[in-house]
């Protein structure tokens, strides 16, 4: 399967058209992808708001109501004729089939964690994510690791090492979301479409066994959309909103950097996550978690450097030869 990081990305609205030379990274694929972290970061935030509501019953509304909110968007930039294409190629339709059952397992258990207070445990999911990114992006696409980034890794590897010793052990909810998301960055990678009618193809597949278990909660008294009361039914819809908008970020700057980059720049998303369930949530913290959480983002800081200043010789080599 080819590694399309290297292809040209089509315009989105008012960010412009950006090529990633060979297999880098581009500042605008790291821009995007770092707003689609921090949405991501304040999302336990929405979830334990919607708590009341069952996990399956929110993952449904998540996909029906963002299959407007992608629409739209893909109609503003005129990018009907590439869903057309996707819609009648086998291929591309399975491909999304599978992303879209990745994702959703991965919704699945988010929702259902936060709800139930193991907060703790979805972002110590997320910080082995990374790891698990940056072993699929060297084993199948062949990446290559410079000296700062393997020891902005070993800092990570440090760091989950003292939160999984010190929660007793790596628990289901933590290795369902590190696994689901991991191939869902892969095959989402790869998949031969543009971001947003990729996105919009998952959602679009989705929807149909969503309608139709929604329409099962209402019709037997269990939904929560029309018996329940107004706020109930914007939280519904706002979920749409919440699910969409960052992964339209993210869908259009992951094409944009190498997995290893998408890998360690999960570490924002988990920390936002730790840190509200520390002291928003208030479930335990100590000095064990304490120091683990500075490591990660001691990682962040050398791998950022790193990158920075390749993408800063790459622009004074290509200068020097231009001249």
């Amino acid at each position: 399967m080819a590694d399309r990081t290297s292809e040209p990305l089509a315009t989105t609205g008012a960010v412009p058209t950006a090529v990633v030379p060979g297999n880098g990274d581009s500042p605008r694929g790291f821009l995007l992808a770092a707003i689609a972290y921090a949405c991501w970061g304040f999302l336990p935030l929405f979830m334990k708001g919607i708590g009341h509501i069952p996990a399956a019953e929110v993952v449904a509304h998540r996909i029906v109501w963002s299959v407007p909110l992608v629409g739209a968007f893909i109609l503003w930039l005129g990018r009907t004729a590439d869903l057309k294409v996707a819609l009648r190629s086998p291929r591309m339709l399975a491909m999304a089939a599978l992303t879209a059952t990745l994702v959703t397992f991965n919704w699945g258990i988010y929702v259902w964690a936060i709800s139930v207070g193991r907060t703790l445990e979805a972002a110590l999911g997320y910080y082995i994510n990374p790891l698990f990114s940056i072993f699929l992006g060297a084993v199948l696409l062949k990446e290559k690791l410079n000296r700062a980034q393997l020891v902005a890794i070993g800092f990570a590897v440090a760091a989950v090492a003292i939160i999984a010793v010190d929660a007793g052990g790596l628990p289901w909810v933590s290795l369902g979301l590190c696994v689901s998301w991991g191939f869902y960055a892969f095959f989402r990678k790869t998949l031969p479409v543009g971001p947003n009618q990729g996105f919009f193809l998952e959602v679009m597949l989705l929807s149909v066994p969503s309608l139709a278990y929604i329409f099962y909660l209402e019709s037997s008294g269990q939904g929560h959309f029309t018996d329940t009361g107004i706020a109930d039914v914007v939280w519904l819809i706002s979920s749409g909103v919440v699910t969409a908008v960052p992964l339209l970020f993210y869908a259009n700057g992951a094409k944009l950097l190498r997995l290893s980059t998408i890998g360690i720049m999960q570490y924002i998303a988990p920390s936002m996550v730790f840190l509200i369930a520390v002291f928003v949530f208030h479930e335990p913290f100590g000095m064990v978690k304490l120091m683990a959480f500075g490591l990660i983002w001691m990682a962040l800081v050398i791998y950022t450097g790193s990158m920075l200043v390749e993408s800063r010789n790459a622009r004074q080599a290509a200068a020097a030869l231009k001249a």
